[in-house]
């Protein structure tokens, strides 16, 4: 066995180290001197402490490591993991930051090391080189989010909400578990470039066929893709808006990329194909079946919701479709659009749980219809609530649009299965144009529906704050898409 290098792994973990060590601050600070503090107070000193903390880790992230080509058989370093890792601390941070006006919990320290624990998982879910740690890095985000999921007590179906939640990730885990074992069963290894190495290009072992059907089971839910999407509706409404936004935006973002990263990296040798004349067994077969149940049940049913986080859970199933389609595109362009899309998406989405606590904060519903009369209550965050339903819903010149074509191009020059990903690209195209109905209601709601109190209240400035920046984001990258593009497929070459 290789002798380990612990300082050289220590400098090649120093983001998650300091994380770690971030959250141990956090809880011990909220312990021993806020702990007699108003809430708000206690938030302002936790939030601190955990800025301060997550710019050290994405200087960290900044500065490289010593030897990121290198790493170890554990981790992969540097380039889009890089991009991803960065992604994710500024996804966690927004989604604090909106944690301080929410009254999710009196445990404030436990909410930060919940959330910061979460973050590390997800730190090391986009830099796992081995399916062990890939797998120990998924359940210490579950389970992290399973308990900040049921946090919110005084919410009546928070408890129930979390349990489902937590039976059904069990069940996934289960899988998953199977899934990787089976794998190693056919491959006799663990490590992502020794698997690619010993399938070589040779036809999937009915082993590992059942090993990636397992596997697909199991990153199924956490992706939230039919038919593993049942937690989703329900976690998304149980849980508080902070927590909502971050399961949904950089949950969503590490469990994609690692999920590339198994199968057009790892499993490249066993794609398969899906073209007319030559339909043999791969993971595509499994991701294309996916990605159509996905399009169709969550724009189908996102329509019938009259709650907004329940629309934006069934939109999110809907968003894991398009996102699968890219993966079984061209491997870079693919993987690149994946992380543009994704980055894109999470600032949408934490930006429209931000407004949801804003109006569960004044009318103490998250109905859609809450949000009558909402530009003349709030003007500004009216339009920036404009800016994120019609980036989610792919509209020009936004983020959302050109997340959309990026994913579905990287499909169309795909020689793997060019029939079937035209199919899919049809149906996708189609089911965005359903998704307009339902985003719409939205807008239709706030600028169309009369609402008797139409008095202009004033808003938060944190979750102005908070909404504003992240309108910028998706504004921004929308007009400037090469950005972040660019970089990401040069880095993937």
């Amino acid at each position: 066995m290789t002798p380990v290098d612990y300082s050289r792994l220590l400098l090649l973990l120093a983001p998650e180290m300091i994380l770690v060590i971030t959250a141990l601050a956090v809880l011990a600070a909220d312990l021993i001197w806020a702990r007699d503090l108003k809430d708000r107070n206690r938030h302002t000193i936790a939030f601190s402490i955990t800025l301060f903390g997550s710019l050290a880790a994405v200087a960290s992230l900044m500065m490289g490591t010593p030897d990121p080509a290198g790493a170890t058989q554990w981790l992969t370093l540097g380039g889009a993991t890089t991009t991803v890792k960065i992604g994710l601390i500024a996804l966690t941070l927004s989604a604090l930051a909106i944690s301080t006006r929410s009254p999710l919990t009196s445990h404030i320290g436990e909410l930060y090391l919940l959330t910061l624990l979460a973050t590390v998982g997800m730190l090391f879910m986009a830099s796992a080189n081995h399916l062990l740690l890939a797998f120990i890095a998924l359940e210490l985000v579950s389970l992290s989010f399973y308990i900040l999921v049921a946090l919110y007590r005084h919410h009546k179906p928070a408890a129930e909400g979390a349990l489902r939640y937590f039976l059904l990730g069990g069940v996934s885990a289960g899988f998953t578990l199977f899934g990787l074992s089976f794998i190693y069963g056919a491959t006799g290894s663990m490590a992502f470039d020794q698997i690619s190495q010993q399938l070589d290009g040779s036809p999937p072992s009915p082993l590992l066929i059942v090993g990636m059907v397992a596997l697909v089971i199991g990153f199924g839910f956490k992706i939230a893709a039919v038919p593993m999407h049942l937690w989703a509706p329900d976690a998304y409404q149980a849980a508080a808006p902070p927590v909502g936004a971050l399961i949904a935006s950089a949950s969503k973002l590490a469990s994609f990329y690692l999920f590339a990263r198994i199968w057009t990296v790892v499993l490249a040798d066993v794609a398969g194909r899906g073209a007319d004349s030559s339909l043999s067994a791969g993971w595509l077969i499994l991701l294309a079946i996916l990605a159509a149940a996905s399009l169709i049940l969550g724009n189908v049913a996102a329509i019938a919701q009259t709650s907004l986080k329940r629309l934006l859970a069934y939109s999110a199933i809907a968003h894991a479709g398009y996102i699968l389609i890219g993966l079984m595109g061209e491997q870079a362009d693919g993987i690149a659009a994946v992380i543009y899309y994704l980055v894109t998406y999470g600032l949408a989405i934490v930006g429209a749980f931000a407004l949801v606590l804003l109006v569960e904060g004044s009318d103490g519903s998250d109905q859609i219809t809450a949000f009558a009369g909402f530009h003349r209550r709030y003007p500004l965050e009216s339009f920036c609530l404009l800016i994120f339903i019609l980036s989610l819903a792919g509209i020009p010149p936004l983020a959302g649009f050109f997340g959309k074509f990026y994913l579905f191009a990287a499909a169309l020059k795909s020689g793997l299965a060019s029939n079937l990903l035209f199919a899919l690209v049809v149906l996708a195209v189609a089911m965005s144009a359903v998704s307009l109905y339902y985003y719409l209601k939205v807008l239709k709601q706030a600028y169309v529906v009369p609402s008797p109190n139409t008095a202009r209240r004033r808003s938060d400035p944190v979750l102005r704050v908070v909404v504003i920046l992240m309108a910028i984001g998706v504004v921004a990258l929308g007009c400037f898409p090469d950005i972040l593009v660019g970089d990401l497929v040069a880095d993937l070459k």
